[in-house]
């Protein structure tokens, strides 16, 4: 399938590199560093939440606060050696994530950097501004597709399949925010997350879709409706589904003391209950008083 004019970078559509395009784009200059947070001046174009890089190694960071030409800004690496004078780039987008088949088996940390990707490149310690895509842009994927020409497209809609694991069959979906009538659709074969699978025409013109789109992280993905949770979990731990029964699609807490056994029940769900798929997210919260 001939490839399109891509859909401006965004929240969906084609997955492009923003931040690379606009990295000559300097929007201030770091004026102070207290830790983790930088603070800007002298900031024009900028917007709250923005994705930005500070410094010559562009360490990855989020505006956190504006005010006037100033700017706070959240940096998620470590900022030693970082001195006031360096720039500041703007991305024009905010923080987002790739969403797309390579995410199952995949380890991540809290920005959607690849570990084992950047393990191949800096060894076991990240050196500081190595960055590595968050899915693999040269692999191939079988690619099945659910539509024909002419069809119509809503949002959440599946376009195809890819068989990602033995176990998992990844459905691609449409991006939340796009819906059109199928110009052009791929037939089954191998492809690229950046290559074209369907081609819709809307009132906007065309739009490319590709087996994968960014999603800002800090807006909530759509729902059409909620179902209701009728169906028991087993979890395999006769005690959990006698006494304390978990319903599937629900949501429950393991609360306990340092050493009392929390981490042991999770093992032994990720184990034995009625799950494709298990994620495992830790994370390390601090308070910041210059925030």
């Amino acid at each position: 399938m001939e490839e399109e004019s891509k859909k401006a970078p965004g929240k969906s559509g084609t997955v492009s590199n923003a931040i690379s395009q606009a990295r000559s784009r300097i929007i201030g200059t770091v004026s102070r560093v207290l830790g983790p947070v930088v603070h800007a001046e002298g900031v024009k174009e900028a917007r709250m939440l923005e994705l930005v890089e500070v410094g010559e190694e562009r360490l990855i960071g989020e505006i956190v606060r504006l005010s006037g030409d100033r700017i706070a800004v959240q940096v998620y690496e470590d900022t030693t050696g970082l001195a006031p004078g360096v720039p500041v780039y703007g991305s024009g987008l905010p923080l987002s994530v790739e969403l797309g088949p390579g995410l199952i088996g995949s380890i991540y940390d809290g920005v959607q950097r690849p570990l084992e990707a950047i393990k191949r490149q800096s060894g076991s310690f990240i050196r500081v501004g190595v960055k590595s895509p968050p899915l693999d842009h040269e692999r191939k994927w079988h690619f099945e597709p659910a539509l024909k020409a002419g069809d119509t497209v809503e949002p959440g809609m599946t376009i195809g399949t890819v068989q990602e694991t033995e176990r998992i069959s990844h459905r691609v979906l449409a991006p939340p925010d796009v819906r059109g009538e199928v110009k052009r659709a791929a037939g089954a074969g191998e492809f690229t997350i950046d290559e074209p699978v369907v081609v819709l025409t809307n009132s906007d013109g065309e739009t490319v879709l590709t087996m994968a789109h960014r999603w800002a992280v800090r807006e909530a993905r759509p729902i059409r409706k909620r179902l209701p949770s009728t169906v028991p979990l087993i979890t395999g731990q006769r005690v959990i589904d006698t006494l304390f029964p978990v319903v599937r699609g629900g949501t429950v807490v393991v609360p306990g003391g340092f050493g009392t056994g929390k981490t042991m029940v999770e093992h032994q769900l990720a184990k034995w209950s009625d799950a494709d798929i298990v994620v495992y997210s830790s994370a390390i919260k601090s308070w910041n008083p210059e925030l």
